[in-house]
């Protein structure tokens, strides 16, 4: 007989209002190939992004591919079984997936070690084999070693959230003093602020919420600046009470953010952009930088973990039922996440 498991899967694009996310028993996966292993997964990141998969803000872009499909790419559990050709790791190893489940090992970018920038890549979440679930099966070269000291809800939002602002400080081109501002303190901004305090910058954070500008003082922000739609009073204050940024970071995904965030940084400065949208002005003549980035390789990854177990980075996580993913993305949509949720199978 057939094994099942149960998952959150996505038949169509729909508010998430209306819980398109339907618990559902379907085939359970198993190892198609000699250099995979089989992950019974014990917690998944809640990403930003797969809010705007499932409710088709991305669909021009091809996200999601195709129906049904299982979200979820931030994934850490432990491993139940082993092909005949793995020698990386051993059955009751914890490890953990990014973004990036699998690419072709064999193209300029693979060379590289840009393999996250493949064009036959396969993203995690975009078919049935996403984290919104049971059990999944990956090829050991993407997979992570999670040491013993990280629980696994900690551990499963460095492999999106903590890898995207690792990279993203790291093209920010981060020095002892530089006056850099994470324009967005989620998931992925409360990562950034402390990639950036390690490298010794002087960091500010921008956000919507106060609660959220809370987060980011607990983790050593200098300075914090509540973000309002009025640009003019915005920058006006920034530039009163602080002067021009040398860097910005945007995690937020809103156009009027990443022109604010350009406009706030001085002349020669740089502006990250981690997230999907379109820059609305640019004047060339002030010879700024804007740099798009997009998670890591698997180097990086390995940095990640490393530099998060060796600073005690914090990660603020609330912990969920898989069941709950609907209501969890809701609370999401309307900024009542703290910083990141993670759900449990």
């Amino acid at each position: 007989m057939t094994e099942v498991m149960r998952a959150m899967v996505l038949s169509e694009c729909k508010k998430i209002e209306e819980k398109p996310l339907k618990l559902t028993d379907i085939e359970r996966h198993s190892i198609d190939n000699p250099d995979e292993v089989l992950i019974k997964i014990e917690a998944c990141g809640v990403c930003h992004s797969q809010l705007h998969g499932i409710e088709g803000d991305w669909q021009e872009i091809g996200i999601p591919p195709s129906f049904p499909t299982v979200p979820g790419h931030e994934v850490v559990g432990k491993i139940i079984e082993i092909g005949e050709k793995v020698t990386k790791f051993k059955i009751g190893d914890r490890v953990g997936i990014t973004p990036l489940l699998k690419s072709c090992m064999n193209c300029t970018y693979c060379d590289e070690g840009k393999e996250y920038l493949c064009e036959n890549s396969e993203i995690t979440g975009e078919t049935l084999r996403g984290g919104y679930t049971e059990f999944i099966n990956a090829s050991e070269n993407f997979l992570t070693k999670v040491p013993d000291s990280m629980s696994s809800e900690y551990a499963a939002p460095l492999f999106c959230p903590g890898i995207t602002a690792y990279k993203a400080i790291k093209a920010a081109e981060p020095e002892k003093n530089k006056k850099i501002a994470i324009y967005g303190i989620g998931g992925v901004g409360h990562m950034a602020i402390q990639f950036a305090k390690v490298e010794g910058c002087e960091v500010t954070g921008i956000s919507r919420k106060k609660e959220h500008l809370n987060v980011a003082e607990k983790l050593g922000a200098e300075k914090t600046f509540q973000f309002t739609e009025s640009q003019e009073e915005f920058l006006t204050k920034v530039k009163d009470d602080y002067g021009y940024f040398d860097a910005a970071v945007v995690f937020a995904p809103s156009d009027m953010v990443t022109d604010t965030a350009i406009k706030s940084v001085k002349k020669g400065g740089t502006v990250i952009i981690a997230t999907v949208g379109k820059i609305p002005n640019f004047l060339a003549f002030e010879e700024k930088t804007v740099r798009g980035t997009l998670i890591g390789s698997m180097k990086d990854m390995e940095k990640v973990i490393e530099i998060a177990q060796k600073n005690n980075f914090k990660v603020v996580t609330e912990s969920f039922p898989l069941e709950q993913a609907n209501e969890v993305l809701e609370r999401l949509k309307n900024s009542d996440i703290e910083a990141r949720a993670v759900l449990i199978p």
